[in-house]
């Protein structure tokens, strides 16, 4: 039986993308697994943001979880802790990822910093996004019915196919995840499950933080027709209308949060 507050897991949730989404579903009444690799005081404080911004009255409810998702073994531990005290999955949110560190010129950067990049970024939510679906899978009896079906988003990046040669290992992580969200929403279709990418541009938050006065300076000369930062909030809204099920006849598609920075003009 679907429960009255539905439920989403959200990897790297603590703080920038992730919290804004987190908010943003809580606001609606939903139920978050705020999933976080390392700092347990931010995650903590994004769960009080959560129960505040939770409607008056509602039977939503919020947990904090660790796990590192580039690791098998924190994988399994976070799906089975989030699925004991939950019960139930209605929403996958494939945040969590990381940045190079230091940025490097394609033809310097190392094999550690692209190992590291890819496993955080692509491998972990390639195999987070399978254990979820075979779960569902296997409870497809139990949900065949329903109006509002289980969904996967993929927070990808505008990255997936603006080229950086300075931090090429980023670039290549998320154009996977591009063709990850089309192989999975081919996959689960059959089953109702939707899957959607949403490819966010210049937002602020602790990652971009770094290049502020570059990305400022680009901004300022025109780089997107909306001439401002977006926000975790903006990226939060995109999710929220998938989440909420306002694109029923879509699958595998992709949103852009990037204030029209893949528009091309003259």
């Amino acid at each position: 039986m679907q429960k009255a507050s539905p439920i989403a897991l959200i990897t790297g949730a603590s703080r920038g993308i992730g919290r804004g989404i987190a908010l943003a579903l809580a606001g609606r009444g939903w139920s978050i697994a705020i999933n976080y690799a390392a700092d347990y005081k931010a995650a903590s404080d994004c769960r009080r943001l959560c129960e505040e911004a939770a409607p008056r009255g509602g039977v939503s409810s919020f947990g904090v979880f660790q796990a590192d998702v580039s690791r098998a073994d924190d994988r399994t531990r976070l799906l089975d802790s989030v699925l004991a005290q939950f019960g139930w999955l209605d929403l996958l949110v494939n945040n969590a990822g990381v940045s190079p560190t230091p940025r490097a010129d394609l033809l310097e950067a190392s094999e550690e910093s692209f190992d590291r990049l890819i496993a955080t970024n692509l491998k972990g939510p390639y195999f987070l996004t399978q254990s979820v679906a075979k779960f569902w899978v296997s409870h497809r009896a139990e949900f065949s019915s329903w109006t509002t079906k289980p969904k996967i988003i993929v927070i990808s990046s505008v990255s997936a196919y603006a080229a950086s040669t300075n931090r090429g290992d980023y670039c290549i992580s998320k154009a996977g995840l591009a063709m990850m969200t089309k192989l999975f929403a081919a996959r689960l279709a059959e089953l109702g499950i939707l899957v959607y990418e949403i490819c966010p541009g210049i937002i602020a938050s602790d990652m971009t933080q770094p290049m502020k006065q570059k990305y400022d300076a680009m901004i300022s000369e025109g780089l997107t027709p909306i001439e401002r930062w977006g926000t975790p909030q903006d990226v939060g809204l995109a999710v929220l209308a998938v989440a909420e099920g306002y694109l029923p006849f879509s699958t595998g598609e992709t949103l852009n949060v990037d204030g029209g920075f893949r528009l091309r003009r003259l």
